[in-house]
């Protein structure tokens, strides 16, 4: 028994190491495919990636660039909020009405299924042009899954943790933070994880078709102009900062479902 306890620590240190040496590869591979790429079709077409960071330094060192940076995540933490917390409180209450839940998921989910951009003129005719829009279309984005995945998680609750709160004569509120959110956390960061994706992708696409402002107008004034090296390395910038997020997210995911997870 000891044995195993002590062999333990040594077996978990050399998975992650493992694992730590096989995306350095991934990493290397991808790079090494990049400017395979670059070098095949030409640098106008496909900037390689040296050229890609010099390029996204000359971008970031641009006075403007904090301007568009700011504009962007101030959309975009507004829209996450709306998604979470709004997303979190229907969800719960779709969970916790079983009527109302088998009636509005078809809906939502076949709301979630058609291409938002088809209702980006009613996003407009509603919010107007400017940062109002940009703050809907990316909440549109990422309130849905979350309200899905949370709606999921509050119907799986043993039905034992319900009966222990009204026995105990807890209130609506007290149920909802000591019994429901505990119950069905390991289900709802996920759908947290998914929602945070979405929204930043709808605030970019928000941005890049009613604004004068973000990095999502960025992208699209490149385009029109062509910048092919612009649109690489902010697309190289984005990649960049969604990875980080989705695997902090991912690693707080994976400790809560260790945790609370059955």
């Amino acid at each position: 028994m000891s044995t195993a306890h002590v062999a333990n620590p040594d077996t978990a240190r050399s998975a992650r190491s493992s694992a730590g040496t096989d995306k350095l590869l991934l990493l290397l591979a991808l790079l090494g495919l990049w400017q395979l790429l670059s070098m095949l079709a030409g640098s106008e077409v496909l900037t390689n990636p040296v050229a890609t960071v010099r390029k996204l330094w000359q971008l970031m060192a641009d006075p403007s660039f904090a301007g568009h940076a700011r504009e962007t995540g101030s959309a975009f933490a507004v829209a996450l909020v709306i998604s979470l917390v709004g997303g979190l409180g229907i969800g719960t209450l779709l969970g916790a009405h079983r009527l109302s839940g088998e009636v509005s998921e078809p809906l939502l989910v076949g709301l979630y299924s058609i291409p938002k951009i088809t209702l980006y003129p009613v996003v407009l005719l509603l919010f107007g042009l400017g940062m109002s829009a940009k703050i809907a279309f990316g909440a549109l984005h990422g309130i849905i899954p979350v309200i899905l995945f949370t709606m999921s998680a509050v119907r799986n609750i043993p039905q034992v943790y319900l009966r222990a709160g009204r026995a105990m004569r807890l209130t609506p509120a007290q149920m909802f933070t000591g019994v429901l959110v505990p119950a069905s956390l390991p289900e709802i960061v996920t759908g947290f994880r998914l929602g945070f994706s979405l929204t930043l992708l709808g605030t970019l696409i928000g941005e890049m078709f009613a604004s004068q402002r973000g990095i999502g107008y960025m992208l699209i004034k490149a385009m029109e102009t062509n910048e092919s090296s612009v649109i690489i390395a902010l697309a190289l910038l984005l990649v960049f900062l969604a990875t980080a997020a989705s695997w902090l997210l991912l690693t707080l995911e994976r400790r809560v479902h260790s945790r609370f997870g059955t």
